[in-house]
């Protein structure tokens, strides 16, 4: 028994590619912020910065930090931003 894929026995419809962005960035931004949940963000240097993101927008987002200076840091300098267990 052959295998036929598609409606024309073989043909195939081009995939489309995927999208760029998902808009959901705000999103997680927006819940990390109003939970105030710790985080690490790794900065394309290899430093690694902890702290809470207290406000976010298109281009960058300001880690709060306890007993050092508030940071803002551009998201083209961000490599990762992870979630520290606890509070």
């Amino acid at each position: 028994m052959a295998f036929v894929r598609g409606a024309r026995g073989g043909e195939r419809k081009p995939n489309s590619p995927p999208p760029n962005e998902t808009s959901q960035e705000a999103t997680y931004l927006k819940s990390l912020g109003e939970s105030k949940q710790p985080v690490k963000i790794k900065l394309q240097d290899g430093e690694v910065v902890q702290g809470w993101i207290e406000y976010y927008d298109k281009n960058m987002v300001r880690l709060t930090r306890d007993a050092q200076p508030n940071l803002f840091i551009f998201k083209h300098d961000i490599v990762y931003i992870a979630e520290e267990s606890g509070k």
